[in-house]
Formats: structure tokens, C-alpha cells, sequence
């Protein structure tokens, strides 16, 4: 009598395997990783140019960007002074995998001090995937509404910081970051948050200084 046996195997398997893979490499280069996700038009590549601007100076910025289509935002981080700035097409795909991040890690000069993979704008499937970083970041903007966190709790639980963007708007859209900190809070309670304006530097200098902690606890 024969009998069939299912094995079910854990969908992100392979990619958990590589992730792993990547963090130990990442520790013996001793280069810090930042995985930042967000919404599409949350302010990402901008927030990260200027980040860059402020650190560069002092940190070895390497930036992988995802995106559908085009390099327009790694182009921007390169002018922006990233020491090393490379674009991922997924052609179609919503979200990157640690495989395309090893892949282009083969490219990557040896003197970098921090890696910032910049995720592709999406609120749902970038949350299942490591990609081997130190920390996963979320950027919720102001212009997306208070309903974010509650409404794709999945994102929200998966990082542990969180930057509350497009502060500067506060009045003009009569929502406050401290209401959009509340609701964040209640699915994640764990996060540590910053409010900032890339357009006015406001909490800028606090985003950039626990980066440089970040880079410095690596070394």
C-alpha cells in the first residue's frame, strides 16, 4: 500500500537561507545595513539624499535602490554624494529579495562603512522579505494619513524604527505627527520614531546621528 507523504515547505525558505548568508557577510565587512520601506511618494529618496549630504563627509554610503523600472533614483543618490549607488529593475516584481541584494553586493567596493538598501515604494510584500539588514526602517509621510499603521499593521511590525516624514506639512494638511506617533504605537509599541522634513531639515540631524551610532556600533 502506498502512501503519499505532503511536505510543505516554507515559501521564503530560500530567501531566509540567503539573508542569513548576507548578515554574516555583512558582519565580517563590518558594514552596517538599513532596509527603509515605505508607500510610493513617502519621501524616501529624498530623505536619503539628504541624509547623505550630511554624512557622506563622514560615512562610506553605499545605497541599493529598488524600483520597478527606470534608475532615476539612484542617479539622484550618486549626485547626492553616495560613494557607491546601484539600481535594482524587478521588472514587475513588488518588492526586493535577498538573492538580487547578494547578486549586487558583488559589485560593491570593499570601503563601505554603511549599506541602505532603499526597498520598492509598496505596503504589503517588502515586510516578508529579509534582506539581511542590521535594522528594517519604516517612513510613513504626513501626506499619507493617520490610518497607515492600523490599516497594513503587517509593515508596521516589522521594523523597529520608524520616521514620521513631510513634518513641514503639519498645518497645510491639519494632521499632526504626534497623531500619526499614537497610531503607530498602538500596533507597534516597540518602534523608536523620528520626525523629520527633508525639505527643512527639521529632526534631521537626530536621523543622522543614530545612523552614525549604527555605523560605529559595527566597529
Amino acid at each position: 500500500m502506498s502512501r503519499t507523504v505532503k511536505i510543505e515547505k516554507k515559501i521564503l525558505e530560500k530567501n531566509d537561507t540567503i539573508a542569513a548568508r548576507l548578515r554574516n557577510n555583512f558582519a565580517k565587512r563590518k558594514l552596517a545595513v538599513i532596509n527603509i520601506m515605505s508607500s510610493p511618494g513617502a519621501g524616501k529618496t529624498t530623505l536619503l539624499a539628504e541624509t547623505i549630504k550630511k554624512l557622506s563627509g563622514r560615512i562610506s554610503i553605499g545605497i541599493i535602490v529598488g524600483d520597478i523600472a527606470t534608475d532615476h533614483d539612484a542617479k539622484i543618490l550618486e549626485d547626492a554624494g553616495a560613494f557607491w549607488a546601484i539600481q535594482i529593475n524587478t521588472g514587475g516584481r513588488c518588492h526586493l529579495e535577498a538573492g538580487m541584494i547578494e547578486a549586487v553586493m558583488e559589485l560593491a567596493p570593499e570601503k563601505l562603512n554603511l549599506l541602505i538598501i532603499e526597498n520598492i515604494g509598496n505596503l504589503v510584500c517588502p515586510a516578508g522579505y529579509d534582506l539581511g539588514e542590521n535594522v528594517t526602517v519604516m517612513l510613513g509621510a504626513l501626506t499619507e494619513g493617520i490610518d497607515k499603521p492600523k490599516k497594513y499593521p503587517g509593515m508596521y511590525r516589522a521594523c523597529s524604527r520608524l520616521v514620521i516624514n513631510k513634518t513641514d506639512l503639519e498645518n497645510a494638511l491639519d494632521i499632526k505627527a504626534d497623531d500619526f506617533e499614537k497610531e503607530a504605537l498602538m500596533v507597534n509599541p516597540k518602534l523608536e520614531i523620528f520626525k523629520t522634513s527633508a525639505k527643512t531639515g527639521n529632526g534631521m540631524n537626530e536621523w543622522c546621528g543614530w545612523i552614525a551610532s549604527l555605523v560605529n556600533a559595527e566597529h
